[in-house]
């Protein structure tokens, strides 16, 4: 009998944010995929990379500010050093709690390109904000080069776009290891941003938003169940009012009506609701579960979260 594909897309909650704080949280979270695992599932997983990626954009900012002589680090390669820093942090965890089981599967980190439209409207209106403080001469300097800033609190910092994620380059190796029942990790947040130029890939200067990806990457996949694990246990309409009313269940039709609605946050619960209705479409099987993962026993509970079908 087939095994069920399930892509579990892990939330910053999964990862921590220091160094030390992201080895904790990979041994917790490597808990939880262990039992997907275990119930028989062929697993994939994606995650965020938020803090990471802007640790590295600022060190690698500082470093060039210090060191004038070396090139700057475009926004591309920050995202393809965050995906093998928390890959190797997550496959070790897992690779150790699925020993740890008797479960005896290779855990690999496929380093992947996700393809954006160069007229994406996201590269005219940009909207994640990223990397260190600037002064105002540091961010009169970024703006000569072309690149965008915004004011913040205490100064300046950088602003990138934020594309749709329109296809994912090294989809045949994620698929083939998985086939293979291997454990992969791709997609990391929400992949590097590339630009199809005839035979070549360009970097974009973009974030791709992570819940997008995880969709596009499940659905390329063909995969059963889309899993989001995020900080809030339910989907609620009035999040944050006294009116908040958490949803066990949601349907396709009833999503795309509250997103109308303007329900959901954007950069929160709306890149999650919109991965949902992409990924299920018509499909009567394909379901997306958001929830999120317990920090007492590691586990993702029967019933728990918001369970969206068509």
């Amino acid at each position: 009998m087939k095994k069920k594909k399930i892509v579990i897309a892990l939330g910053h909650e999964a990862l921590g944010t220091t160094l030390p704080e992201q080895q904790e949280a990979t041994k917790h979270t490597a808990k939880a995929v262990a039992e997907f695992i275990r119930d028989d599932y062929q697993v994939v997983i994606t995650h965020s990379n938020g803090p990471q990626v802007g640790m590295i954009h600022t060190a690698m900012s500082e470093f060039c500010r210090i060191y004038p002589e070396y090139t700057a680090t475009p926004m591309s390669v920050c995202s393809a050093m965050s995906q093998g820093y928390i890959g190797y942090d997550l496959q070790n965890a897992i690779h150790s709690e699925l020993l740890g089981k008797g479960i005896y599967k290779t855990v690999s980190t496929v380093l992947t390109q996700v393809v954006v439209d160069p007229y994406d409207e996201a590269f005219y209106q940009p909207s994640k904000i990223i990397g260190r403080v600037m002064n105002e001469e540091e961010a009169e300097a970024e703006e000569k080069k072309g690149n965008h800033v915004v004011k913040v609190e205490n100064g300046y910092r950088r602003i990138v776009a934020a594309p749709k994620p329109m296809d994912i380059v090294e989809i045949d190796a994620i698929r083939a290891l998985s086939d293979a029942d291997q454990v992969v990790i791709a997609c990391g947040g929400g992949g590097i941003p590339v630009l199809a130029q005839d035979n070549h890939l360009k970097g974009a200067s973009a974030v791709i938003e992570k819940d997008l990806a995880a969709g596009k990457l499940a659905e390329l996949l063909d995969a059963d169940m889309l899993v989001i694990l995020t900080s809030v246990d339910h989907v609620s309409l009035n999040y944050g009012t006294d009116q908040e009313q958490p949803l066990n269940t949601l349907t396709v039709a009833q999503a795309r009506e509250y997103l109308e609605q303007g329900q959901f946050e954007e950069g929160t619960m709306k890149p999650k609701i919109e991965a949902a209705i992409n990924f299920i479409g018509d499909s009567a099987i394909k379901s997306v579960l958001i929830t999120n993962l317990h920090k007492d026993d590691a586990s993702v509970h029967p019933g728990a979260g918001t369970l969206i079908k068509k």
